[in-house]
């Protein structure tokens, strides 16, 4: 059945259906992608363990593989490495488990300092090495003490080098862009793009057997088939396009994207359902449930991008997987309320909002606070 909501600066109500899409759905068989999970939380200082770990099971429930402890999860954001390493043995143990990735970087570091190079390896070998040690797929994320500190490429190729001989398996490298954190400017010695992908390349034409693929979340559709155009066979390109993802991962003639998205965490069922008709041939299928996920995820990507988390948590909180929109750091703050009323309602244009019923009952709760239009 439909439900019906009043929102701010609509002159009828919203009425949304319930989409139909089906309870779970098969990894893709065409695709290989991973949703980068965030982290519930029932203050700004405590993780809700029971429902970080259910929106995990909700992931893989749906084919996706989980990326754990990212930028998504507020590494860097709120998250600390001691508790990254909690959350990444309680989903590398966790008994319904499905693919898992996770990151390993270097925030034992201080930001805003510079390290030697010998020390930033050390950390993150630290982290890989716990990784590892968990039975769980490696992703080297963007270090910001290793962009504070590098004086060139030759300092990302010793770094990014000596982890991949200590890869025990392939692994993906983290490629974020500035959009997603300032304090990554720069990043493999360049701030212009051609001469950091020619690091990449350099890289992986030395180690290519020790990489399984690019992570690469700069939002430029253009860049991004240019640099996986140049990759070896054999290396995939997860796209982290959180724009552009639908025609990346569709792909053409010359080749597609595989995925890596903090936005699946956000449209995890229309997403599944829209690899499921990739997997069946079903183009049309495809086009129909995926393209309306793109203006909300465009929206819940909006600068500043880094506070894209906050759309996550949120539909998280109306679709029933947490029992409160609450951010470690007390992050749900960072939108204000009328971003928070527009993804409701490309939400339900998307079809992202799983019960209807409930997702109405808590956006009422939620409307219900705000102070008045001056809020909204």
């Amino acid at each position: 059945m439909a439900a019906t909501i009043r929102l701010p600066g609509r002159d009828q109500p919203l009425v949304i259906p319930a989409p139909g899409w089906a309870r779970s759905y098969p990894p893709p068989s065409l695709r290989r992608v991973y949703a980068a999970a965030h982290v519930a939380a029932l203050d700004a200082d405590t993780i809700d363990w029971d429902s970080t770990m259910r929106f995990r099971d909700h992931l893989w429930a749906h084919g996706f593989g989980v990326a754990e402890a990212m930028d998504t999860a507020q590494r860097g954001m709120g998250l600390s490495w001691p508790q990254a390493r909690e959350l990444i043995a309680r989903s590398a143990r966790y008994p319904a488990r499905g693919p898992l990735a996770c990151g390993a970087g270097t925030d034992q570091l201080a930001d805003g300092r510079s390290y030697p190079i010998p020390r930033i390896i050390d950390a993150y070998a630290e982290q890989m090495g716990f990784v590892q040690s968990a039975g769980a797929d490696v992703i080297v994320m963007a270090s910001r003490a290793l962009a504070a500190s590098a004086r060139g490429p030759s300092d990302y190729l010793e770094v990014y080098g000596s982890l991949l001989r200590q890869a025990e398996r392939p692994v993906i490298l983290h490629w974020l862009g500035e959009a997603f954190d300032p304090a990554l400017r720069g990043y493999w010695g360049s701030a212009d793009f051609r001469a950091a992908a020619e690091v990449v390349l350099e890289l992986i034409s030395r180690f290519g057997d020790k990489v399984d693929g690019v992570k690469l979340s700069v939002l430029d559709a253009g860049r991004e088939v240019a640099l996986r155009r140049r990759l070896p066979a054999g290396v995939r390109l997860y796209t982290g396009d959180d724009f552009g993802y639908a025609e990346l991962i569709r792909g053409d003639a010359d080749g597609h994207s595989d995925a890596l998205l903090g936005a699946f965490a956000a449209i995890t069922a229309p997403a599944a359902a829209a690899l499921a008709a990739l997997d069946r041939g079903d183009l049309a299928g495809y086009d129909a449930a995926m393209a309306p996920t793109v203006p909300l995820s465009r929206l819940i990507f909006e600068p500043p991008t880094f506070h894209y988390k906050v759309g996550v948590a949120f539909l998280a909180w109306l679709n029933g997987l947490q029992p409160r929109f609450a951010m470690l750091a007390g992050l749900q703050r960072r939108r204000p309320a009328r971003h928070l009323i527009r993804v409701f309602e490309l939400a339900a244009a998307a079809g992202a909002l799983t019960d209807p019923d409930l997702a109405v009952a808590r956006m009422n709760e939620l409307l219900a606070t705000f102070a008045g239009p001056a809020r909204v």
